[in-house]
């Protein structure tokens, strides 16, 4: 198991090497750069913008060196704990992520854990009650959530929210906490309007796991060492939770490295409808004006995250599933 852990460690150095090249090299492929966007945003509205100055901008940003210089220096400020400045927002990259990181990380948090305790409740109950009433109705409710789109679903919610009971369900807080310093009651605020994003976000997410439980779960119900463990004359609800449920866990497992990139991206679409102030709106926005090192940096998480999230989840496997140890060996 240490050999494994260590193994997966290692390999862990390249990849992330790869992926800082491939990060750089996608932001970098886009025609021109935030600057030359911005002085053709100027000339088309009538304004100019002195040569000079676009020059002493290149310079100071870095733009007018080659692409492996542009590299080089970015990589090396990240070792130091400086992903760069934003060109948008002539703020530092690492102070507008980690402005935005808090509450994308509760919403996020927050949707995981309700989808894993809902997915798992009810997906082992349709398991163990194959075909009853109560099965045909998550299966529909399972199907429903998987072929709804989170953003239509968003939509609708604050549509039908305002228009019968006229209450205006986007954003996280009230208006009169929006700027106002933290405090008990603004958490408490932030409470009461954290559902919406939760069931939003995890509906979809649910759904899915519900099936894959559910199926699992079938599967491993039919096998000989759930009847010898009844034989044995072992409680019901002993032979379902210490053997198949465990094996069928394993999905939930899996999934939980998916989680990490989810901290960044923060459902980018629905945060955008429901005007949620996470990560993922500002990393649309650093993507569509092309402010390389802000969205350079988010690409970069998203891929680390991804990469460590995996590492996780197979650690995790490999505690729960002693098949995956001994093929591992």
């Amino acid at each position: 198991m240490f050999s494994y852990i260590l193994r997966r460690i290692i390999l862990l150095i390249p990849t992330l090497i790869g992926i800082s090249i491939v990060t750089f090299i996608i932001i970098e492929l886009p025609p021109g750069d935030y600057l030359t966007a911005y002085v053709a945003n100027l000339a088309a509205s009538g304004d100019t913008v002195d040569q000079d100055v676009v020059a002493a901008l290149k310079k100071q940003y870095g733009l007018d060196l080659p692409i492996h210089l542009r590299y080089l220096h970015w990589m090396k400020g990240i070792l130091q704990g400086d992903f760069g400045i934003s060109f948008e927002w002539n703020k530092p990259v690492k102070d507008l992520i980690w402005e935005r990181l808090t509450l994308t990380l509760i919403i996020t948090t927050s949707t995981l854990i309700f989808t894993w305790i809902v997915g798992f409740i009810i997906g082992v109950y349709s398991a163990t009650h194959q075909y009853s009433m109560a099965d045909y109705v998550f299966t529909a409710l399972g199907f429903i959530g998987l072929g709804i789109p989170n953003f239509m679903l968003a939509l609708v919610l604050l549509w039908f929210a305002f228009s019968i009971f006229n209450v205006n369900l986007s954003g996280l807080f009230s208006r009169q906490f929006q700027s106002a310093p933290w405090s008990i009651a603004k958490v408490w605020d932030l409470i009461k309007h954290l559902w919406v994003p939760i069931i939003i976000l995890g509906t979809s997410g649910t759904a899915g796991m519900i099936r894959t439980m559910r199926a699992n779960l079938l599967d491993e119900l039919q096998k000989p060492y759930v009847e010898t463990a009844r034989a044995k004359g072992l409680p019901e609800t002993k032979v379902i939770l210490k053997y198949p449920v465990r094996v069928a866990l394993n999905p939930f497992i899996s999934t939980a490295g998916w989680a990490l990139p989810g901290l960044v991206s923060g459902a980018t679409i629905v945060s955008v409808v429901l005007g949620l102030p996470t990560t993922g709106p500002l990393l649309l926005r650093a993507l569509m004006n092309q402010d390389m090192f802000l969205a350079a940096t988010f690409v970069m998480m998203l891929s680390v995250l991804t990469v460590i999230g995996t590492l996780i989840s197979d650690i995790l496997l490999a505690w729960l599933d002693p098949r995956i140890r001994f093929g591992g060996q």
